[in-house]
């Protein structure tokens, strides 16, 4: 008899087609009984496609999308585009290639690669946010904003990109350089559209609690908006330059070390600066105003940098006992946090104690403690930062520091010198972009009405088709060449107006596209609010932690906002977050083992795997590789092992099949494994460990491969309904040849037998007055005496048992046997 080898590029394509051509993955949204909503980060259609390391999370989800469908959910797991923004347009650049033109390639490419992946996407609800009648609700969401007063324009210092030639938000840039292309970032003024985010920042903190999130994502979230409590007292400063008194507001957390604060710093962008500088030091501030403004805030809020400032030749008096102290500015404080304005207590403040050992400014300790660094006269070492007793701080002297913070914060209120206050690092969104490829802004600037909303009536504003569209680096977007878009009349007084040219940044689309999939066609609302509050929260997302403070926290903000004006019913987009871990491969510019990258040289591509080993053996050893959440090395070597195990099973079962050898039942040994099969299976799906569950399919094919009992098609058929999440083509294919009828995605998961899982043996450590000197197997419900048996009968235990026989036997069942002689 010839046996058909194992060869996946025969069949998988077939399978695709057929899924496709019965609409097996198709959703009735309108069917909302034991729903699951599995979704995915959709993906930027740039560059050249997806390389293994993206294929990773999307195996993930799919793989989870297809292990509830065969337990009976109504599963959506939709795909889409989000095709606005640098990314897009970045890469449309390099290729001299229009960003529509280049976007669509790019989009059937990915599409490509994500059918041939096999996942079940429902592919009738696909989106993209570069389509009008998507990013008219895109426009819709931002004039409800504007209506409610969350949007607004302001002059305000940005993070500017000299490559990308365009703003960029807090959020996009990392380590003092562009998030896309690496470039150094400088500051620079415009007029911006924001988004007044930090509205919602309490919620945004509070309703973490409600979201089965990892740990890491929620505290990245909570530390980013950075609530913190604390006191705004009044400084009283003389110009030294007009001799006038201005009043100065700070913030500090820790109004307990006021007494303590023996300089004060403004940020060098703070609008009073010029009034108190002298006419000896202007030449030192502007030259210093000047170097600041090339810094972003990363750079200039880092706890290594060098600090570096000037002194203004002004002086303010400390409320709290009259002292004047020197009045610098330092770049290390910043406009936008608090109000731009510090008191400086070097004793109890990291920066500031660097600050004045740098320019030898007071150092005044004003808490005491037996942990704070010392040197032999008494002096500080360093700055203490933490509670303990108020010292040289008058009629406080002598309180614990939460007591005295209180104390003094009360006081400052009688005398109208300060008050408590709650303060946050979060600052609101810069939501514009001097980009061409992005959603127009439905606004109007009218010089006599001011900001005028395009009627809802009139959107989706149009981004116009252009020749030009690379950035200008002036500042304006590309659109502002275009005159006959730009100039129209005004929806408010009819006279002449220009269209706003900036346009909206990438995250504008992806913070609301998971609503747009339950009804992709609907044309009354962003869509069917009966269907998105049933489908509603997310059931489980899947991507990478890099968004934990982009699209995670606007998306978010989103909701709430839409919450709130009564267009969606649910004020967390997403119930259960799982973060993937990156897959790694050695660079071949750094050496190092790294993220794969283009940049980087260590990508590999897919394409040429799928046609060698198939589909399934790489997405096997994408989950096989490692747990789904940590960090793994790719090596294309491993993918052998996946296939050759494929193989072995192949081969077990097709022999079955084609010697008609199948038992009409499984013999005892075969019975209990299949049930422990099925056990270890299914507990490892539910706890992600999808690692481990693949290699509980290898280790029962090895057992099928040495047995000598009969195994039945029952067996058969479990296995192929248990792997068909990780290998569906491969489950398929099988299934039609041993099974026949139906399919492995349309049947029930299956059930085991809690009686199979005891142990016929286990394994138990054998001590010797408390030293362990072997193991026995013997049975879990073994007797003291039949234990011992066992243990007397180990040559490595008896050597080390006089006469044979033991004083005191310790023995604690199924756990350890320890021996006393």
């Amino acid at each position: 008899m010839n046996h058909e080898r194992f060869k996946p590029a025969d069949y998988e394509k077939k399978w695709r087609e057929r899924w496709e051509s019965n609409s097996d993955h198709f959703c009735d949204t309108t069917k909302t009984d034991r729903k699951y909503y599995c979704l995915d980060m959709f993906p930027y259609p740039s560059g050249l496609g997806l390389h293994v390391g993206h294929w990773r999370g999307y195996v993930l989800s799919d793989v989870i999308s297809r292990y509830k469908k065969i337990q009976g959910f109504n599963v959506l797991h939709p795909m889409g585009w989000d095709a606005f923004g640098l990314p897009a347009e970045n890469d449309a650049i390099k290729k001299k290639v229009h960003p529509s033109v280049n976007v669509s390639r790019n989009i059937a490419n990915m599409k490509r690669q994500l059918q041939e992946m096999g996942s079940m996407y429902d592919w009738s609800k696909e989106i993209n946010t570069t389509d009008p009648e998507y990013y008219r609700w895109t426009q819709w969401i931002f004039l409800q904003m504007f209506q409610k007063g969350l949007a607004y324009r302001k002059m305000v210092p940005i993070n500017w990109c000299p490559s990308c030639k365009t703003g960029l938000a807090n959020e996009e840039v990392v380590n003092g350089c562009c998030e896309r292309c690496d470039s150094e970032v400088e500051r620079r003024d415009m007029m911006q559209w924001m988004l007044k985010i930090t509205a919602y920042a309490d919620r945004l903190i509070a309703d973490l609690d409600k979201v089965d999130w990892p740990e890491k994502v929620k505290l990245l979230q909570r530390n980013w908006i950075g609530r913190s409590e604390g006191a705004e007292v009044t400084f009283r400063v003389i110009s030294g330059k007009s001799q006038t008194e201005h009043d100065l507001l700070i913030f500090t957390t820790r109004p307990d070390t006021l007494f303590g604060a023996t300089y004060m710093v403004l940020a060098p962008e703070h609008p009073l600066v010029a009034e108190f500088t002298t006419p000896a030091n202007q030449t030192a501030v502007e030259k210093y105003q000047s170097e600041a403004r090339k810094k972003s805030d990363l750079q200039r809020s880092a706890l290594e940098k060098d600090k570096s400032g000037v002194f203004t030749g002004s002086y303010a008096v400390n409320p709290v006992n009259g002292l004047k102290i020197p009045v610098w500015i330092a770049d290390y404080v910043m406009m936008g946090y608090g109000t731009g304005a510090i008191m400086a207590v070097p004793a109890h403040d990291e920066r500031d104690f660097a600050f004045a050992t740098r320019f030898g400014l007071p150092v005044v300790e004003v808490i005491e403690s037996s942990r704070a660094q010392k040197d032999a006269s008494g002096k500080l070492l360093c700055a203490f930062c933490d509670e303990g007793k108020m010292i040289n701080s008058g009629e406080y002297s002598g309180m614990d520091s939460a007591a005295g913070r209180s104390k003094i914060i009360s006081e400052l209120e009688t005398l109208s010198l300060g008050k408590f206050q709650v303060n946050y690092k979060l600052r609101d969104w810069i939501f514009s972009r001097q980009r061409y490829w992005g959603e127009p802004f439905p606004i109007v600037l009218c010089d006599k009405c001011g900001e005028v909303p395009v009627p809802e009536s009139d959107l989706p504003v149009r981004l116009p088709d252009v020749e030009n569209y690379e950035p200008t680096g002036t500042g304006e977007s590309p659109l502002a060449a275009i005159e006959s878009w730009v100039n129209v009349k005004c929806p408010s007084c009819g006279g002449p107006a220009r269209r706003e040219t900036n346009t909206m940044p990438q995250w504008a689309g992806s913070c609301w596209y998971f609503l747009r999939y339950i009804t992709p066609d609907f044309k009354d609302g962003i869509a069917n609010k009966e269907l998105i509050d049933k489908w509603h929260p997310v059931d489980q997302y899947v991507g990478g932690i890099e968004h934990a403070v982009l699209h995670l926290l606007y998306a978010r903000f989103y909701i709430k906002f839409l919450y709130d004006i009564g267009a969606v019913g649910f004020d967390e987009p997403f119930q259960r977050l799982f973060n993937q871990g990156m897959v790694c491969k050695v660079s071949e510019k750094s050496g190092r083992l790294e993220r794969m990258s283009k940049s980087r040289g260590n990508v590999v591509n897919p394409d040429e795997l799928v046609a060698r080993y198939g589909t399934d053996s790489i997405r096997l050893y994408e989950l096989f590789i490692g747990p789904p959440e940590a960090d793994s090395e790719w090596s294309d070597s491993g993918i052998i092992g996946i296939f050759r195990f494929l193989s072995k099973t192949w081969d077990i079962l097709t022999y079955l099949q084609e010697s008609n050898t199948f038992g009409i039942e499984d013999g005892p040994s075969v019975l209990k494994s299949r049930h422990q099969l099925v056990a270890r299976v299914t507990e490892r799906m539910e706890g992600f460990k999808f690692n481990t569950a693949i290699s509980a399919f290898m280790e029962f094919t090895n057992f099928l491969s040495s047995t000598n009992e009969p195994v039945s098609r029952a067996t058969a058929r479990n296995m192929l309904i248990l792997i068909a999440p990780f290998a569906p083509h491969f489950s398929c294919e099988l299934w039609e040849r041993i099974i026949g009828e139906g399919s492995p995605m349309q049947q029930t998961w299956p059930k085991y037998d809690p009686a199979y899982m005891v142990e016929d043996q286990i394994e138990i450590g054998v001590q010797v007055k408390g030293k362990l000197r072997g193991s026995i197997k013997i049975s879990p419900n073994a007797t003291e005496t039949e234990a011992l048996k066992a243990a007397l009968a180990e040559a490595t235990v008896a050597k080390h048992i006089e006469n044979g026989t033991p004083r005191k036997v310790i023995y604690v069942a199924g756990k350890i046997l320890n021996l006393i002689p």
